[in-house]
């Protein structure tokens, strides 16, 4: 290699345009055409004369530069996290799935125990939804963070679609703004602003990996290796399920809305200084002012009082048999709100001696209770004092029942069932194919599936051993003995479990003054659903509102 050659101006263009070797093939290539010069400013590079195997363009000016080969595209050293910016935002992703977590615990703890100003009038069960959604996507956007795909893009883009329609829902319909609170709505818009933060970092760190790919390599890779390719093919799917969430989220909320419209009969009555509110009903005057005097109030049992016992006085109020009767809705079920956590049934009496205080009904009462109702009535009835002048229990449930329903079992079931009562399954399923009405919904057949109904029976199962057993043992002996009381059971419950039988016979010993005990053969729980059980039912409730007007106290 001549000095005039490395000091001749054509020898320097040479030398700048001539391709740098990038890898062994490429170089024993050159070495066999051409004839290898020395770059002027360096003597320990050692570079080749172009030829026809040469690129046109080089691998990158800073390989040229600093004498170095281009890295293979599976090197290690090529990753987006060589930039500042992308190694940031993962740093802010993490922060963000910290602080979801952080929140979801939160939400987790107020499903148990309600803390000052984190009650959700709803059920709490699409903010819990939608903080484990955004919980889902952070852990795929870290799992997945330095393979973007594009087709993984457009589903979150979806996704954050879906959640701004929600938003948009909740705070368009008072009622589901009301449910669902300031707790519920900042769960919902946190959950779209991380699907649009995993929508800009994916973006993003696609940017960075093809920047860093040029730079190092000296062009972008198309390409991908298996474990990239299962990588991406994992994160999709998984991408996929959250779509279906979503879907399932819209849906379900959008029946809540079209619930909200549906006319509510009576009023719903802000108790616990405004705190959440409970639904009360009273018929107007009748006509016969003796039996208007005596007030007959419906307690519902594990449905709302709507759902069947609602009928049977309604035809008894038009009939005369009752001049004037009255009901509730329970905390979380029907059109009342759910109650803070935890709610006894002497917390829900509480609610509903409140209730009656400001509606004016001061009675005095002949209480019809139903089912578990029957807990709730007693307790109620022990409280009231003389006020009550009358009991009737239908196939009610004996507090030796309450560790059954207070069980761990029944208690995990049941937040199991809420948690996944935003998904809608079944509800939409039998709106769609089964034609289930708002009302089926509220209080009729399908509202054992309703969000505000699952965290009622969820409060009862966990107040029933700490809470509601003291409670009731303690209104057995407050209870008056005097008070007249009636029973009717179901004759397959009776027949089928001695348990039951023996929990019914029990029953007619609330009080001292039983005067009748109806066994309605082949009737279910729901007694008057048979014509038997609701003729009885009739019978009965006219001969306690006599006695009432009477003012006798009729014992065996």
């Amino acid at each position: 290699m001549g000095s005039s050659d490395q000091g001749s101006p054509k020898a320097d263009d040479q030398g700048s345009k001539a391709g740098v070797a990038t890898n062994g093939s490429d170089n024993r290539a050159s070495e066999a055409s051409s004839t290898p010069r020395q770059h002027p400013l360096s003597q320990s590079v050692t570079y080749y004369e172009p030829d026809e195997r040469t690129r046109l363009l080089p691998a990158s000016i800073n390989h040229g530069v600093s004498g170095q080969p281009p890295l293979d595209i599976d090197d290690p050293a090529v990753t987006p996290y060589n930039i500042w910016g992308i190694r940031f935002l993962r740093y802010i992703t993490v922060t963000l799935l910290v602080v979801a977590s952080i929140w979801w615990l939160l939400l987790l703890v107020t499903t148990f125990v309600s803390p000052e100003g984190f009650h959700c009038r709803g059920g709490g069960w699409f903010a819990f939804g939608y903080t484990s959604l955004a919980i889902g996507v952070l852990l795929l956007l870290l799992f997945s963070f330095t393979v973007p795909s594009r087709a993984e893009e457009v589903v979150q883009s979806i996704i954050a679609v879906l959640l701004l329609v929600n938003v948009i829902i909740t705070l368009s319909v008072v009622g589901l703004r009301e449910e669902e609170g300031w707790v519920g709505l900042a769960s919902a818009i946190f959950a779209l602003c991380v699907t649009l933060w995993a929508v800009c970092v994916d973006r993003s760190v696609e940017w960075g990996k093809k920047e860093e790919e040029e730079r190092l390599t000296g062009r972008a890779e198309t390409r991908r290796s298996l474990r990239e390719w299962c990588s991406v093919f994992s994160a999709l799917t998984i991408m996929v399920v959250f779509l279906i969430i979503s879907v399932l989220f819209t849906g379900t909320l959008s029946l809540r809305a079209y619930d909200q419209s549906l006319e509510i009969p009576g009023e719903r009555i802000w108790v616990e200084g405004h705190n959440y509110r409970v639904h009360v009903y009273c018929t107007p005057e009748h006509g016969d002012k003796k039996r208007e005097n005596v007030t007959v109030f419906l307690e519902g049992g594990e449905r709302a009082v709507a759902n069947g016992l609602l009928d049977w006085a309604q035809e008894n109020y038009v009939n005369g048999t009752i001049g004037k009767f009255c009901y509730w809705d329970r905390p979380g079920y029907g059109f009342s709100d759910v109650g803070p956590s935890p709610l006894s049934a002497g917390m829900a009496v509480d609610a509903l001696s409140e209730a009656l205080e400001k509606v004016g009904e001061k009675g005095p009462f002949v209480l019809v209770a139903h089912g578990i109702g029957s807990i709730y009535t007693r307790i109620f009835a022990s409280r009231q004092g003389k006020s009550i002048k009358g009991l009737m229990l239908i196939d009610p449930l004996h507090e030796s029942y309450l560790p059954d329903i207070g069980s761990s079992g029944r208690g995990f079931f049941m937040w199991i069932r809420g948690v996944i009562s935003p998904l809608g399954l079944e509800i939409l399923f039998n709106a769609i194919f089964k034609g289930r009405s708002r009302e089926d919904r509220i209080f009729g057949r399908s509202s054992y599936l309703n969000a505000k109904t699952i965290k009622a029976k969820l409060q009862e199962s966990l107040a029933a051993n700490t809470f509601t057993k003291p409670e009731i043992l303690t209104s057995k002996v407050i209870l008056s003995k005097k008070i007249p009381l009636v029973v009717v059971s179901s004759g397959e419950g009776v027949k089928r479990n001695n348990r039951w039988d023996e929990a019914q016979r029990d029953s007619t010993t609330v009080t001292d003054n039983l005067l009748h005990w109806d066994v309605v053969d082949k009737a279910g729980h729901k007694v008057w659903e048979r014509a038997e059980g609701w003729d009885v039912m009739s019978k009965r409730i006219k001969r306690l509102v006599d006695v009432v007007i009477k003012g006798d106290e009729i014992s065996n």
